[in-house]
C-alpha cells in the first residue's frame, strides 16, 4: 500500500487556522492582559460593612468598617466632653468674679446712701433724722445713732444748722459674705445764720462695718478715719 501524504491544500488550511488563532491572541490589548493578571480574584467581594487589607505575607485581613466608625464616634465624644469640661473650668472663675464684683457694688452703694442720709439734715427735718437713718442701720448701732441725734437736735435747731454731705468715693476693703468693710469719703458743708451762712467745709472719711440682713446691707458699726477742716479763712 502506498504511503498517503496529506494534500498540500490541507496543510495550508491547518496552518492558516493556527495563524488566525495566534493573531487573535496577539490582538488582545496589553493593558487588559496586565490588568487581568494584576487584579486578584476576590471571593464573595467586599461589602460596605467591611474592608479588606493585604498583610505583608500576602494574606487577606478583613476588618469591619462599622468598628472604625464606632471608634471615630467615641473619639469625637471624648473630645466633646473634654472641651466642655475645659470651657466650664474657664467660665466658672469668670462668673464667680462677676458675682463678687456685683456684690461689692451693692455694698458700696448701700454704704454711700447710709452716710448721705446720716449726715444730711436741715432745721426743719432734724426731728425725723433718726427715723430716716434706721433703714440703713443694723444691730445696736441704730440705737446708738438715735441717742447721738437726740443729743444734738435742740442745739442744732437753735443755731439753724444745715448740714449737707456729698459722697465722693466708696471702696470695699473686705467682703466675707455676709460681712463687709467699706471706706466712704465725703465732702460736708455746714451753714448757719450765726456765721452769716458762710459755709464750713470739711473733708471726712468713714470706715463702715456692714452686715447683710434679709437681703439688705446694713451698717452695724462706724468709725471716723479722717476729719479735715478745709474752710477758707479770710
Amino acid at each position: 500500500m502506498e504511503d498517503q501524504q496529506p494534500a498540500a491544500g490541507d496543510l495550508t488550511a491547518e496552518a492558516d487556522s493556527v495563524h488566525e488563532e495566534a493573531d487573535e491572541s496577539d490582538a488582545r490589548p496589553v493593558d487588559e492582559i496586565d490588568s487581568a493578571a494584576a487584579e486578584p480574584e476576590l471571593e464573595g467581594g467586599d461589602t460596605d460593612d467591611e474592608a479588606t487589607t493585604i498583610t505583608p505575607d500576602g494574606a487577606r485581613e478583613r476588618r469591619p468598617a462599622g468598628r472604625r466608625l464606632a471608634a471615630a464616634m467615641m473619639v469625637a465624644a471624648v473630645l466633646f466632653v473634654g472641651s466642655a469640661a475645659f470651657a466650664g473650668a474657664v467660665v466658672q472663675p469668670y462668673l464667680a468674679d462677676r458675682a463678687t464684683a456685683a456684690t461689692k457694688l451693692r455694698v458700696a452703694r448701700a454704704a454711700a446712701n447710709a452716710i448721705t442720709t446720716l449726715w444730711t439734715y436741715t432745721p426743719d427735718n432734724m426731728n425725723t433724722l433718726a427715723d430716716r437713718a434706721q433703714a440703713y442701720l443694723g444691730g445696736d448701732f441704730g440705737a446708738q445713732y438715735r441717742k447721738f441725734v437726740d443729743g444734738i437736735v435742740a442745739p442744732n435747731k437753735q443755731a439753724q444748722i444745715t448740714n449737707s454731705t456729698e459722697v465722693t468715693g466708696a471702696a470695699v476693703e473686705s467682703l466675707d459674705d455676709p460681712n463687709a468693710v467699706v471706706m466712704v469719703f465725703t465732702n460736708t458743708t455746714s451753714t448757719s445764720p450765726l456765721t452769716k451762712n458762710i459755709p464750713a467745709l470739711k473733708y471726712l472719711s468713714y470706715r463702715l462695718f456692714m452686715k447683710r440682713t434679709n437681703g439688705r446691707w446694713l451698717v452695724t458699726r462706724m468709725t471716723t478715719v479722717t476729719s479735715l477742716d478745709v474752710t477758707p479763712h479770710l
